[in-house]
């Protein structure tokens, strides 16, 4: 098939095309940056440059290409490490998801476009009631704090456009924490600030978090191409507590034990969101994924995978 990769070079995209074009697809690759189209092109795409929130580029570029899927990994995550002041980080990938996404729904509609696949996110948007590993058809969250309601908003838009676009298949994979070298929970801020022991644990650190290599994003990504319908998500097998993860990946990198604060200091140094996630988040399963889509995590559990790095990243450990 003709793929059309939106965010070509972000984290995911820069992984899953060339897996795509092992597995015997053309890419067409869109990235903001004019310097990567070179790094696209590289790895076997065809790449074009745009501003994903310019409607009338979008959807010239995508009737060009005439693709067959396109898959939607816009985002804009640079600082996302400081998750604080959380609506602000976050608003230039929120929209992305809502208006960039309309621009793609557009432009899939000019030219007839089977499918598309969009990224999500799974954890803190689920509601905090009942288990602590959910699954797609459990609720997401109806009153989160403040802070995180503009992003909940935008995620809740782009998977109910995906997923009720008319003519079209789609699939929006609702991806784990993140991690891999420089990436999420390995950002070199987040690890900095975990040796110095300036992540605490909060309120006991209850909350359950998913995680997920990025690697087996992309694989996941690249299997939502050919087959799948709905709301995936997109985890490993091993769904923890924060003052599991959190303890543990402090012991792999050699460092104390993360001091712990009481709730009430949490909200006022911190934010009540950011309470939320450490005291009440949920996790999510992915067997609905591997049932339907034939996909299991190469990375089976986070322990593994961030021993892995830590290993093979030397300075991370001293």
């Amino acid at each position: 098939m003709r793929i059309f990769v939106a965010g070509a070079t972000g984290a995911v995209g820069r992984r899953l095309v060339p897996r795509l074009i092992g597995n015997g697809h053309s890419v067409v690759g869109l990235t903001r940056t004019p310097a990567k189209a070179g790094f696209l092109q590289e790895l076997g795409a065809e790449a074009v440059v745009a501003d994903a929130l310019d409607e009338t580029a979008i959807r010239a570029l995508v009737a060009a290409a005439n693709p067959d899927v396109i898959v939607h990994q816009l985002t804009d995550l640079k600082g996302a490490s400081d998750l604080r002041k959380f609506d602000r980080v976050f608003a230039s990938s929120n929209r992305l998801r809502t208006t960039g996404t309309d621009h793609l729904l557009a432009a899939a509609r000019d030219c007839g476009v089977k499918r598309i696949v969009a990224q999500s996110f799974c954890g803190w948007p689920y509601a905090r009631v009942g288990g602590d590993v959910k699954v797609e058809d459990d609720p997401l969250d109806q009153d989160p704090p403040q802070e995180l309601r503009g992003t909940l908003d935008a995620i809740r838009y782009l998977e109910h456009a995906v997923t009720t676009a008319p003519g079209l298949v789609g699939v929006a994979l609702r991806y784990g924490g993140f991690y891999g070298p420089d990436t999420g929970v390995f950002d070199p801020a987040m690890i900095e600030r975990i040796r110095r022991r300036r992540m605490p644990l909060i309120g006991g650190g209850t909350a359950w978090w998913s995680f997920l290599h990025i690697d087996d994003a992309a694989e996941a990504t690249a299997a939502a191409v050919e087959r799948g319908e709905g709301i995936y998500n997109i985890v490993d097998d091993d769904p923890a507590p924060v003052c599991t993860w959190l303890t543990e990946i402090a012991a792999m990198l050699g460092a104390k034990r993360p001091f712990s604060v009481p709730a009430w200091l949490g909200r006022l140094a911190a934010g009540q969101h950011i309470v939320v996630m450490m005291t009440e988040s949920r996790a999510g399963s992915n067997a609905k994924a591997k049932r339907e889509l034939d996909w299991s995590p190469r990375h089976p559990s986070w322990r593994q995978g961030f021993a892995e790095i830590i290993r093979n990243e030397a300075p991370l450990a001293t």
